[in-house]
């Protein structure tokens, strides 16, 4: 649920997700610096340094205050440990939305990632309104798929040999839910 008190916050039963801040910056780098965490996302730079996570949340806010992307930190509700990352990138002609996200290696298997995706997906259909959230992941990081599948959202497709990684080309499944309290345009 968004906190109404700051736009910039979802609560959950165990999680905060909330703008990133400059001292998260050494956090965020040593949790990306992973060649597992690199081989098993599309976009993720490595090595990865205190630069890059400086750059990556330099346009957070903005790009929350004009509706082009929403990003945040996955925290500890009650310590505040940094586990990872998530966004939606809202498409407003298409009122549809894609998700992506991040967790640190450590966190793995601990069901951070689907709680914050949920939450996520509850923010793209109650306060933005969407009607579509999809996700992408690469087919040799399965365990991506299945956080997919415990928010509900069902296999579309497969992108066959669609991106290059690690100089041999993957395939790509895609994933959505549909919002069913909103009515088709």
């Amino acid at each position: 649920m968004m906190d109404k008190a700051n736009q910039k916050e979802i609560v959950t039963s165990r999680l905060k997700l909330r703008f990133c801040r400059e001292e998260d910056a050494p956090t965020i780098k040593h949790l990306c610096n992973n060649f597992n965490l690199y081989k098993s996302t599309l976009t993720l730079p490595f090595p990865y340094t205190v630069e890059d996570a400086t750059f990556w949340m330099k346009s957070h806010q903005e790009n929350f205050e004009q509706d082009k992307r929403y990003e945040f930190v996955i925290t500890d509700l009650e310590i505040g440990t940094l586990y990872g990352a998530i966004a939606l990138t809202p498409n407003k002609q298409h009122a549809h939305g894609e998700l992506a996200y991040w967790i640190g290696e450590p966190y793995w298997g601990k069901g951070i990632g689907t709680e914050a995706a949920q939450a996520m997906v509850e923010f793209a259909f109650h306060e933005k309104q969407l009607h579509k959230v999809f996700a992408r992941f690469l087919k040799s990081n399965p365990a991506s798929g299945r956080i997919m599948e415990k928010i509900g959202m069902k296999q579309e497709g497969v992108l066959r040999e669609h991106v290059s990684k690690e100089d041999r080309f993957e395939d790509l499944v895609q994933y959505g839910v549909l919002n069913s309290r909103k009515l088709s345009l």
